[in-house]
């Protein structure tokens, strides 16, 4: 089943994509990160490398992911996104973390 996904980026992939903070894409089977992902960065190719490791695919550390005002940070990445997200009536959030010293 084709789903579409509502996913809010940061200002910083916004501007490598060529895109607004809000985007859509299309995601066959489970709504998961790495479905999520995956859509991303084929719609947005410029985004390739940009939130989890090219070869590897483990999510780049100053990367995080909100859905449902929770953090889905840490959880699996083929853990189901809440049914909120699954049906777009709730984003997916993108964060570019900040640190400081």
């Amino acid at each position: 089943m084709n789903q579409q996904v509502h996913v809010v980026l940061p200002r910083n992939l916004q501007i490598l994509a060529g895109v607004g903070r809000d985007v859509e894409v299309s995601v066959d089977g489970d709504v998961t990160q790495r479905s999520v992902l995956d859509a991303l960065e084929a719609d947005y190719p410029a985004l390739l490398g940009t939130m989890r490791d090219a070869k590897s695919k483990q999510r780049r550390p100053m990367i995080r992911f909100f859905a449902c005002e929770e953090d889905f940070t840490n959880e699996p990445i083929d853990a189901p996104l809440p049914a909120e997200v699954a049906s777009g009536k709730e984003p997916l959030l993108i964060i570019g973390a900040i640190a400081g010293g």
